[in-house]
């Protein structure tokens, strides 16, 4: 009988690793600040404040970016077929905390590891009156038109 006890409290164990480690793969990865490479320029991602994590939809492979501008030169140099459907999630330039990309809201005029300028932010009303905003949508058509 404890030999059963025994194989079922694994079985039980191994289930919940298994539900945790899919858990993790739905949301932002660990990053390892200063050792962690951005997957487009290879320089180490450091900055805080202008992180981004992208995940294949399909794959669930995570790749990291040392600043916005990288990510959508990868999607232009890349381009993979799920782009659209990328998962991708941006650090909030006041509080460093990883935020949705994709309904993010962009200042313009920003010092960033790539110089490409754009910092994302939670909130429309976090942007100082008179800054220009844009979407995700607008920095990533900017930046590949730079990149051309």
């Amino acid at each position: 009988m404890m030999k059963y006890l025994k194989v079922a409290l694994l079985f039980a164990i191994s289930l919940s690793f298994i539900a945790c480690e899919q858990e993790t793969q739905k949301g932002v990865s660990t990053v390892h600040w200063d050792r962690d490479m951005c997957s487009r320029c290879v320089m180490v991602v450091s900055d805080r404040k202008n992180t981004v994590q992208m995940r294949n939809p399909d794959t669930q492979k995570t790749y990291m970016f040392d600043d916005i501008g990288c990510l959508a030169l990868w999607f232009e140099e890349e381009k993979p077929s799920w782009e659209d459907r990328a998962i991708v999630w941006i650090t909030d330039v006041d509080s460093g905390e990883f935020i949705d990309a994709k309904v993010a809201f962009y200042d313009t005029n920003n010092v960033t590891p790539m110089a490409y300028g754009f910092s994302a932010h939670k909130t429309k009303e976090a942007i100082k009156e008179g800054e220009e905003i844009v979407s995700y949508d607008e920095v990533i058509k900017r930046v590949k038109k730079i990149g051309q």
